[in-house]
């Protein structure tokens, strides 16, 4: 299976056309039918369904798609972590984050570093912890900012000191919105989004106590933004962290009693990185625990600046 046929074919299942493919492809429309076919022999199953006007994806389409994604993905990543350019270090560093403020620790430690090694670029992927640990393991992403309960087990890690604080995101017209906290008897009277992580409905279920059983989840959410428009129209509450005010027609309401979670930032153990990343690594472990408020502040580190040390393109796990 080449790397450039699951090219063609993510531009067939994306354009949904084989004729409209091979124009973007720059090829004949019967020479790329021929390697989809002999995509579908080597594979042994049928990737789609012919239609009137466009195809489809079938089951094992839909699969070999997600896949290839992936796979192109690391090709390209790899490409990239192999450039070299003579006494400069150069690279991308991809960081994946869920939606969390301590996302500014990495952003003032990846500009702080940038100018440092100017050749350095950051890639920035937004998702749910449970995708970036498995993207973590595929090579995709180099270093995650995960928010706790995580098992840490498996990684090298930072821990931040900086805590996220639980809420919730109201429209501005909701009784909530003008409460200085919400407590559970409060959010049992009104439809609530909560994550979809497990883990995460275990630690607001403790929160909550009694009260979790009496409240209307109306559904669950990944990402915030999209969550929060929604709630507007039912009237309702988004369970979330603190996020400052990011939004027109909606507020953040704290929860009474306070819950706070904490952030780790991590990378996969015993892993031979990038010199890029390695240096990275370093430079975080470099800030000193305690000190990543004053990065985010802005504050003088008092002559604290961090200094990579050499080799830090090793194995974390090994040095």
């Amino acid at each position: 299976m080449e790397l450039r046929v699951l090219e063609y074919y993510l531009m067939v299942a994306r354009e949904e056309n084989i004729t409209k493919a091979a124009q973007l492809l720059h090829i004949t429309q019967p020479t790329l039918s021929r390697q989809l076919m002999q995509l579908e022999e080597e594979l042994g199953v049928s990737l789609f369904e012919r239609g009137k006007h466009r195809i489809f994806l079938t089951d094992d389409g839909l699969l070999l798609k997600r896949r290839a994604q992936e796979l192109v993905e690391l090709a390209d990543k790899t490409k990239k972590d192999f450039h070299r350019e003579e006494g400069e270090l150069t690279g991308e560093i991809t960081i994946g984050s869920g939606e969390t403020q301590s996302v500014r620790f990495l952003g003032k430690a990846a500009a702080r570093f940038h100018k440092s090694y100017p050749r350095v670029t950051f890639h920035l992927h937004s998702a749910t912890a449970d995708d970036i640990k498995d993207r973590i393991e595929k090579g995709l992403i180099d270093i995650g900012l995960l928010t706790e309960p995580v098992d840490v087990g498996r990684y090298g890690f930072i821990r931040i000191s900086r805590k996220e604080q639980w809420g919730v995101m109201v429209d501005k017209a909701s009784p909530l919105a003008g409460k200085k906290g919400v407590t559970p008897e409060d959010l049992a009277k009104v439809p609530l989004f909560i994550s979809q992580r497990e883990r995460v409905q275990h630690e607001l279920a403790n929160w909550f106590g009694d009260w979790f059983d009496r409240l209307t989840i109306l559904g669950t959410y990944n990402l915030l933004y999209n969550a929060v428009l929604m709630t507007e129209d039912f009237g309702g509450a988004v369970l979330c962290f603190q996020h400052g005010n990011c939004y027109e027609n909606a507020v953040f309401v704290p929860f009474d009693p306070p819950l706070r979670t904490g952030c780790v930032v991590v990378w996969k153990k015993n892993h031979v990185c990038t010199p890029a990343t390695g240096r990275f690594i370093e430079y975080l472990r470099a800030m000193g625990a305690g000190e990543e408020e004053d990065w985010i502040a802005g504050r003088s580190l008092k002559g604290k600046e961090p200094i990579c040390p050499e080799g830090a393109g090793e194995a974390p796990g090994k040095r």
